[in-house]
This record gives structure tokens, sequence and C-alpha cells, in this order.
């Protein structure tokens, strides 16, 4: 879709030729990059020696970048998405990717391929939704984190661009954006950062699972929607 005077712009922390810049434009709005917070690497090591493990677990392209020096060649790796296989960026190592770019996917992939059970560890940013950790719980799949990231305001912080709508993507975004944000419309992508947003006093007009065609029925649906000045 191109641009017009009357599209709705749509604030989020992406690039302009991401895919989720595509979604955004493909629901009738025109994406925004802003980027207002940046990745502090954990310098930590992995929770068990990659050896005792029986594969790497790899939520994000993120975390993905942050481990692909350190693992050895033949690390069994059950990615999120197919990004983050990408950002792995190495050759040697036996990647699998679920049907679906979602933790409840990779859940099912983790199940199929290893259906014995075993120790996992699981490379995540230090504020991730944690879904792996509690539906393994008492499981024969013991997941052990690996806190490889952590997600932080950017200093000096850039002033949030003339939008009509910001998209926050993790709970760090929507507490950052929810003072900024107070004349218009407010998306959440996942329940946690809608719960940021709502705990911020600035609660979510809407929030969607994290899935593309989730998010464009969302922002489909709240196109040409305003703030009530109440």
């Amino acid at each position: 879709m191109t641009p017009t005077a009357s599209t709705p712009r749509l604030a989020l922390a992406r690039p302009a030729q991401h895919p989720l810049a595509d979604t955004v434009r493909k629901a009738g709005w025109e994406p925004v990059p802003y980027s207002f917070t940046s990745l502090k690497v954990s310098s930590a090591p992995p929770p068990i020696p990659f050896a005792e493990a029986q594969a790497l677990l790899v939520l994000s392209p993120s975390g993905a970048r942050v481990a692909a020096p350190r693992l050895p060649a033949g690390m069994v790796c059950l990615v999120q998405g197919a990004g983050t296989a990408d950002a792995l960026g190495r050759e040697d190592l036996a990647v699998h990717l679920p049907d679906e770019a979602r933790a409840e996917a990779l859940w099912e992939l983790l199940q199929s391929r290893f259906p014995g059970g075993g120790d996992f560890i699981l490379a995540r940013g230090e504020r991730s939704r944690e879904y792996l950790e509690v539906a393994t719980r008492g499981s024969e799949w013991r997941i052990h984190p690996w806190i490889t990231h952590r997600e932080a305001a950017k200093v000096p912080f850039p002033p949030l661009p003339e939008v009509e709508g910001v998209l926050a993507l993790s709970p760090l975004q929507a507490e950052i954006l929810a003072p900024l944000a107070g004349g218009v419309q407010r998306f959440a992508w996942g329940e946690a950062t809608a719960e940021a947003f709502a705990k911020a006093g600035a609660p979510a007009h809407a929030q969607c699972e994290p899935k593309p065609s989730l998010l464009w029925a969302m922002l489909s649906h709240h196109l040409n929607k305003e703030e009530s000045p109440c």
C-alpha cells in the first residue's frame, strides 16, 4: 500500500523493510521506524556445558547473534523462526525450525525431536515471557535458561515521532511508550506487553498474540480510530 495523507502512522522499533513493517503496511498503516531501545549483551556463560545439553533453544535473532560464536560445531539448535536461524550465521550447526515462529510451536518441535526429554539450554532475553520454562516445568524436558541480552532505553533518548499509533514489541517498550503515547492508539505485541502498558497507567487499545497475521487483523480493525480526549 502506498501511504497517502490519510494513512495513519504507526511507530515501531523495526526498520522500514522489516517483515513486521510490511505487515503494518498491508494493514493500512504507514510504519514509522522508531529505534528507542538497544540491546545490552550479557557476558554470562551458559548454565551448563554445551556438551551436556541435547540442544540449544533460541527465541530471537538477538539471542542467536550472542550465542553463535560460542557454539561448538555440530550443535543441534532449535530456533523459533527463520530470522533467528539466519542470525546464527553458521553452516556447521544442525538448525531446526518449527512450522510457526512461536514459542508454542518451538515447544511442539522440542517434544517431537526429543521425545525422551533431556537437558536443553535456552538462549533468551532478560524479560522474555518464559513460556518454555513454564510449559516444561515438572516434565522430562529440563530447560536451563541462558540470559544472553537485555533491552534498555537508548541514551540520549529520541523523541517520539508524530504518529497516530505506537506498537510495543516487549514489556519494556510498553513501559517506555506509555507516558509518551497518551494521545494515540497503543498496540501490544503479546499479553505480557499489554500487561506492562496497563501497569504503567496507559492500557493498550488492543493486543495480539505475537503472530504477523494477528497483528495485521488487529491493526486493520483499528484503522482511523483515535484516542478519546476523555
